[in-house]
């Protein structure tokens, strides 16, 4: 098990029943990116790989 597994189990526990936008996700992001700017990166190539996800299935 990977350490951020432990975050992603956390939110399935506390939030996985809540539907979201993805624009709530992206403001939430930005948001996490004005706090923690040294993620920028990391959060940058979740965003673009999540926006691109469907591309991987056309494969």
């Amino acid at each position: 098990m990977y350490d951020t597994d432990r975050g992603i189990e956390e939110l399935s526990a506390r939030r996985g029943d809540e539907d979201v936008s993805l624009t709530w996700l992206a403001e939430r992001m930005r948001e996490f990116v004005d706090l923690f700017p040294e993620f920028e990166d990391p959060v940058d190539r979740l965003a673009t790989w999540l926006a691109r996800s469907d591309d991987l299935d056309d494969d």
